[in-house]
Order: structure tokens, then C-alpha cells, then sequence
């Protein structure tokens, strides 16, 4: 009897703890819910806008110097970039250089807590984006946040065509509104395929040069932003 009794202990307490870890689960993957809700409801506040920037582009196979830019978006994936010689940047999706766009499939996506993290001095919370979509080009975005503004600091990106890439945002004159002054796009070029208008942008007369395809070269684009013009409205036919 008391061997039957220590088991039915034992047993009671296994269950007790296994319903306290399903709770604890279910609270936070509640709570990774409700903080991806807030970034969406806060990047939704923006329906477009007109930016003004300057674009400094870093790849070993091409010499691209800095570039005024004028950057338009439209909810929820619209995104262009035109140069300041009238060549047009439209990044595949809207999502390289575009945050916005991670947030763009109408909740068709499953988000996944996965703990915290330093970044920059500050401690982030980290969220995966898996989409629900099997067509879907993206298998996993890894956000980093700042759960207290509701802000994607850091997002990695892991897609079946392009390989993986980063984008990283510092805020500043525009935080309220959750657009960033700086993006760095961070990306293999092995991998990445190019937006249309840049892969062409290199010197009159010389060729890209060919890279070793073992070599993991790091290709990097800067994006810094004076000024936004939000909510004006935009037509349709700036996309084309």
C-alpha cells in the first residue's frame, strides 16, 4: 500500500509539473503573440510614405559610390527606391531593405518565442516568424525586439532562393511612427540575388568580377534617411 501510494505521488506531481510547464508555454507564446501584434499595429499606423536618404552600397565586385535616394512605400509591400540618376531599385518582395514587409501576410504566420538576447548594449526579446504558406519563399525570420517600443531592432531571414540575410534598424527623429534613420542590409552575395538596377550599377566598361563560390563573401547596403513624408497618399503606377 505504501508502494502504491508513493507512485500515485509521483505521478500527481509529474502531472502537476507537466501542466505547469504547458501553462507557462501557452503564457508565453501568448505573450510572443501580443508583442507582434503591437509592431504590426504600430507599423500600420504608416499607409505610406516618401523618403529622402542616401544609399552607400558595399560589394567586393562592384564600385558603386554613395547615392541620393528618394524611397517609396505603400502599405503593405510596396517598396521602391529611385536613384538620384533616375535608375529604379525594387528589391524582390519589398522585404530586402523593408521591414515592413516581414509583417505583410495577413497573420499567416506562426510566431514562436525564443527567449532574449543582448544586441547593442540592449537586451531584445527574440521571436521566429514561421510562415504558414508551404509556397512561401521564406522559411524563417528570427526578429530581435524591443518589447517596451514595440521595435524590430534585428531581423535574419532565411529564404529558399537567396540564402539568408539581416537587416538591422537604428531609430531616432522618426521612432514614433517606427521607421528607422539608418537600415543595413547585410547579405551573401554567393546567395543574394540582386534588385534589378542595382546588379547593373557598376563602373562604365568594367565586368563583375567572378567569386570563388567556397568563399563566403559578405555584401552590405546602407540606407540613411533625413526625412519622411507619411500618410500623403501615393499613387499605384510610382510601383511599376
Amino acid at each position: 500500500m505504501k508502494a502504491r501510494a508513493r507512485f500515485y505521488i509521483v505521478f500527481s506531481a509529474g502531472l502537476l509539473f507537466l501542466a505547469a510547464v504547458l501553462v507557462s508555454s501557452t503564457l508565453v507564446a501568448q505573450e510572443a503573440d501580443a508583442l507582434v501584434t503591437r509592431i504590426r499595429e504600430k507599423l500600420n499606423m504608416v499607409k505610406d510614405y516618401q523618403a529622402k536618404g542616401i544609399l552607400i552600397t558595399n560589394v567586393s565586385f562592384m564600385k558603386v559610390p554613395k547615392s541620393d535616394i528618394t524611397v517609396f512605400y505603400k502599405n503593405p509591400d510596396k517598396f521602391k527606391i529611385k536613384k538620384q540618376d533616375g535608375i529604379s531599385i525594387v528589391p524582390k518582395g519589398g522585404m530586402s531593405i523593408n521591414v515592413n514587409s516581414l509583417f505583410a501576410a495577413n497573420g499567416q504566420f506562426t510566431a514562436v518565442p525564443a527567449g532574449k538576447t543582448k544586441f547593442q548594449g540592449e537586451e531584445l526579446s527574440v521571436i521566429k516568424l514561421l510562415p504558414l504558406d508551404e509556397k512561401s519563399d521564406v522559411v524563417v525570420s528570427t526578429l530581435y525586439v524591443d518589447d517596451k517600443l514595440a521595435l524590430v531592432r534585428k531581423a535574419i531571414t532565411t529564404t529558399k532562393e537567396s540564402g539568408t540575410y539581416e537587416i538591422e534598424m537604428s531609430y531616432g527623429k522618426f521612432i514614433s511612427w517606427g521607421l528607422p534613420d539608418k537600415v543595413v542590409f547585410l547579405f551573401n552575395t554567393q546567395n543574394y540575388k540582386l534588385p534589378k538596377g542595382l546588379a547593373f550599377d557598376y563602373d562604365t566598361g568594367e565586368k563583375p568580377v567572378v567569386n570563388d563560390k567556397s568563399e563566403n563573401q559578405k555584401g552590405k547596403i546602407e540606407i540613411n534617411y533625413s526625412s519622411y513624408i507619411i500618410n500623403k497618399g501615393i499613387a499605384q503606377d510610382t510601383f511599376k
